[in-house]
């Protein structure tokens, strides 16, 4: 079975602090280790999963990315 989420890219981040639960932390770090051992990458901070997970999810948001493009065009008429 294929994760996923199973390469993390290495760009320069930008720092934010987030407030999870235990729980889901804890899910965060096993998905790294997974990553990890299918990939042959060394296991990461959870920071840069977090970052990759958010990504994923807008990038399959079409109502998201259509209001985008529609914020990135020309103004909206009123």
């Amino acid at each position: 079975m294929k994760l996923k989420i199973s390469t993390l890219p290495d760009e320069k981040p930008v720092k934010i602090s987030v407030e999870m639960p235990a729980a889901v932390h804890r899910d965060l770090l096993t998905y790294i280790e997974l990553i990890a051992s299918q990939s042959g990458q060394e296991a990461v901070d959870p920071g840069r999963l977090v970052a990759a997970m958010v990504k994923s999810f807008m990038g399959g948001d079409r109502t998201f990315l259509k209001l985008k493009g529609r914020a990135s065009g020309p103004p909206l008429k009123k």
